[in-house]
């Protein structure tokens, strides 16, 4: 006799069905595991054996042949103990096997037939949700993390008795009520803490606005990161489904949902697998996780060179693509990138109360590590002088978040309409778009840009992206045209790192 059980391979942030097939045949008793089942996956025989006689199950004195299909991709991971042992009953009679056609299995099982938590539940319940199964059982530790998929019917439940008395109509489980993602509490970083540095604020209201890659540049203590902590409560609040993307990406990596939009800042001794994704089962890096979110790079030239020059890519496309002999894995990797760092070693470059104390060829041996194409793709480029005692005593206090990120909101909102932002996503077609946003431009903000081109020696990826920012400040201001004045503030940020560097100044001087 020959039974199914419906299981799953996370690859990625991605699942891919498996097929666990079990034969009953003649000869000695023996358990045969098939499938290119890597370590942990062939382990599961011992786990089983002993679950299903602590359970009190007993099996036949027969040969089982089990098959992990399709049989010519690696099976990893300790979640297809359970669809293992429900096979196994099945194949033996112990188990209705009526239910298994359209149902997924997942979960780990203890010596004593107890179910735990398994790394990836979100995503092999989307997939099985994507590819037309009805209902999976699912651990009762993961309750509330499976609650998170809408249009499945999951049971969870505690012990492999548990889940066979479900399966054979003799246990009732009530099915789990949907919940959604957790919101952002009040406690998180507010803008309005924030003293000083106004065109800092402005850059972050900018980039939340039209998604766009930011670097600050500064000397130590100045609010690099202070700044770059509240950016997440600045982009739009997260619709249902962009919360549940966070949490499946979150939950292939064994971590838990995310509260609010992702913030990952790595340190900067993280290597590029850590970094873009990879290793042995492939896994999310803090590019993918970050995904609909920000990834703060702080002291960005300290981090490995293979690792900074990785976000090439990423800051085109948007995704991360990584090849193997055997498979290729494709991760989203929305995320808008804020890198920090200083101007020179020790910091103190082009400040006016502190004097540095680094030789030329140390500037520039540390800015060298960071590559004229990698800086090219940073959108904003802004210089944070210190911020002095005055200012945090007597100055304003600012805006909070929730006032920036309503205007956030309505530009984005405009921008869709317009054209010019997917929701959710950067431009498909740059191209295309920086044609059509050309066209938009007032006569004399486009004679503005055609100087900056000019003296200022700008790539066409860099006239491309000083645009798109232009665009997004008409946004902001809820108009239609890009005017000089748009035009002006958009070069403004794509300075040098020696000063607090203007372009548009420069340009029109």
């Amino acid at each position: 006799m020959t039974t199914r059980v419906r299981s799953s391979s996370l690859i990625g942030v991605d699942a891919q069905p498996v097929d666990v097939e079990v034969h009953l045949g003649k000869g000695l008793p023996g358990f045969d595991l098939v499938g290119l089942a890597e370590g942990a996956v062939r382990e599961s025989r011992v786990r089983v054996r002993a679950a299903l006689a602590y359970s009190g199950f007993d099996l036949p004195a027969a040969h089982l042949i089990l098959n992990l299909a399709p049989a010519d991709t690696k099976k990893r991971g300790t979640h297809f103990d359970l669809a293992i042992a429900i096979g196994m009953l099945a194949a033996c009679g112990a188990c209705a096997p009526d239910e298994l056609e359209h149902t997924l299995v997942l979960g780990e099982l203890s010596l004593g037939g107890e179910l735990r938590a398994v790394t990836g539940l979100l995503p092999m319940l989307r997939g099985a949700r994507d590819q037309g199964l009805k209902k999976a059982i699912v651990p009762l530790a993961q309750a509330r993390e499976a609650s998170l998929v809408s249009g499945l019917d999951v049971r969870a439940v505690a012990t492999l008795g548990e889940c066979v008395g479900l399966l054979s109509n003799e246990l009732h489980v009530p099915p789990l009520e949907p919940l959604e993602a957790p919101r952002a509490s009040a406690l998180e970083p507010d803008l309005s803490d924030v003293r000083g540095q106004v065109v800092g604020k402005r850059a972050l209201e900018i980039a939340a606005a039209g998604q766009h890659d930011l670097l600050f540049v500064g000397p130590p203590g100045a609010g690099k990161t202070m700044l770059a902590r509240r950016l997440p409560g600045l982009l739009p609040e997260a619709t249902p489904e962009e919360r549940l993307e966070a949490a499946t990406i979150a939950s292939a990596a064994g971590l838990p949902p995310p509260s609010m939009r992702p913030f990952r800042a790595p340190h900067h001794t993280a290597s590029t697998a850590a970094l873009i994704g990879g290793g042995e089962p492939i896994r999310p890096g803090e590019v993918t996780l970050a995904h609909g979110g920000v990834l703060f790079l702080d002291e960005l030239p300290e981090l490995q060179r293979n690792a900074i020059e990785s976000l090439r890519t990423v800051m085109e496309g948007g995704e991360v693509a990584i090849a193997r002999a055997r498979e290729r894995v494709v991760m989203p990797a929305r995320a808008i990138i804020v890198g920090a760092m200083n101007p020179c070693p020790c910091g103190y470059a082009g400040d006016p109360q502190r004097v540095c104390r680094c030789s030329p060829a140390r500037v520039e041996a540390y800015r060298g590590r960071l590559s004229g194409p990698l800086l090219d793709r940073f959108d904003l480029r802004v210089w944070l002088s210190p911020v002095r005692m005055a200012e945090v005593d007597r100055g304003p206090s600012g805006e909070s978040s929730s006032l920036v990120r309503e205007r956030v909101a309505r530009a984005r909102e405009r921008a869709h309409r317009a054209g010019d932002l997917e929701r959710g996503q950067r431009p498909t077609n740059t191209a295309r778009l920086f044609g059509k946003q050309l066209g938009e431009l007032e006569p004399d903000a486009r004679a503005l840009l055609d100087r900056a081109g000019d003296r200022l020696r700008l790539s066409m990826r860099a006239l491309g992206r000083t645009v798109r920012v232009a665009r997004t400040l008409a946004h902001l201001a809820d108009v239609d045209r890009i005017a000089v004045v748009h035009v002006a503030e958009a070069l403004r940020y794509r300075g040098d790192l020696d000063r607090p560097g203007d372009a548009s100044a420069a340009v029109t001087r």
